[in-house]
């Protein structure tokens, strides 16, 4: 008998939290005999502009939210619902954690716990400060993205599962590459995280004095850096993995923050899923993603120009660290991996 599953993301498919940790679940599901039907509240046109820095109307915001409304009216169609971050934003959570009838698994892959404590939400936060303790309280179950997450759900629910943001490596493939007379550092993000790129511009301006540097900045956008070849490029799902493949490292700096320790270091399994050697900043997933074999950890400017400096003039340390990421993303954070957790939870959720 089919599991008829809806799935409540909080944006539409460009959304990557909406991609990586439900839609691309689908086709797999089917085959477990799960069928998981993905129904965003704020659509691609939220996210376009948001992205772009523009205005979203209230209008459409109230439609996206009458819209939802009426699918949870039809919710008894379903055996149960996996929430993805949160039902409706500005939204009590003792009242969100009970509009659903049916059971529900929650989803998260960032700190949204910490989400009304920041300071552009001030004016709201002595109600929704805590909103997604009673959310989490009772939901059938959590997946959470990294230990940090894990570590906050289970102060509320003892059935939270680890269930990383992971990327299908029959699509994320290594290529083969031309070395070129440039060493090319590459990032993808989105214009929000964008902030974290402060921490490479001191390295990287030092290695541009040393030789030709060039950084690739994908979907979010970085200043020029002095003696740098900054090229800031538009995200496209359909050439991002031809993009990673230029690159001779990835990097995913961050901030030493609680909001940072939130992520789930997906920026890195992209990388490494292509076999990329990375760098990345000792915070939250990030130690987790990243050992000895696969690349380097930079807690300072200095250790991030050390680290920089290793991977352009060692040929082989870059090519050996390729190979162990590419087999660490297919042990750990693939899709082939993550899918029985993702079935088994949802089984034991419809069972009990």
């Amino acid at each position: 008998m089919t599991i008829k599953v809806l799935g409540l993301s909080l944006y539409g498919p460009l959304a990557a939290s909406t991609r990586y940790r439900l839609t691309q679940y689908v086709p797999g599901l089917r085959e477990e005999g799960v069928d998981l039907e993905v129904e965003a509240l704020l659509g691609d046109d939220y996210v376009q502009k948001s992205f772009a820095g523009q205005k979203y109307s209230k209008v459409n915001l109230a439609r996206d939210y009458l819209d939802r409304a009426a699918l949870l009216l039809t919710q008894r169609k379903y055996d149960l619902a996996i929430v993805n971050a949160e039902l409706f934003p500005l939204l009590p959570g003792f009242i969100e954690s009970r509009l659903l009838q049916i059971p529900y698994i929650y989803d998260f892959d960032d700190a949204f716990f910490l989400k009304y404590r920041l300071d552009r939400f001030k004016r709201v936060s002595f109600m929704l400060r805590d909103k997604f303790n009673p959310v989490v309280s009772r939901a059938a179950a959590v997946m959470a993205g990294n230990h940090y997450l894990v570590d906050y759900a289970k102060k509320w629910n003892p059935a939270t599962h680890w269930l990383p943001t992971v990327v299908d490596t029959a699509r994320y493939t290594p290529e083969p590459r031309t070395r070129e007379d440039v060493f090319t550092v590459g990032w993808i993000g989105s214009p929000s995280t964008s902030v974290y790129l402060s921490e490479l511009v001191q390295p990287l301006e030092q290695m541009g004095r040393e030789g030709r540097v060039r950084f690739l900045v994908v979907g979010g956008r970085c200043a020029d850096i002095p003696g740098v070849d900054v090229v800031n490029m538009p995200w496209s799902e359909a050439t991002e993995v031809d993009t990673i493949n230029t690159f001779d490292v990835g990097v995913m700096p961050l901030f030493d923050d609680d909001w940072a320790k939130g992520k789930c270091a997906f920026k890195l399994i992209q990388y490494m899923a292509c076999g990329v050697p990375v760098i990345a900043s000792p915070v939250g997933a990030n130690v987790d993603v990243v050992n000895d074999a696969c690349g380097l950890l930079a807690g300072s400017p200095l250790a991030w120009l050390d680290s920089l400096r290793r991977l352009r003039d060692g040929a082989a340390l870059r090519k050996n660290f390729g190979i162990a990421a590419r087999r660490r993303v297919e042990q750990l954070y693939s899709l082939d991996s993550a899918l029985p957790v993702m079935a088994e939870t949802i089984r034991a959720v419809a069972a009990g």
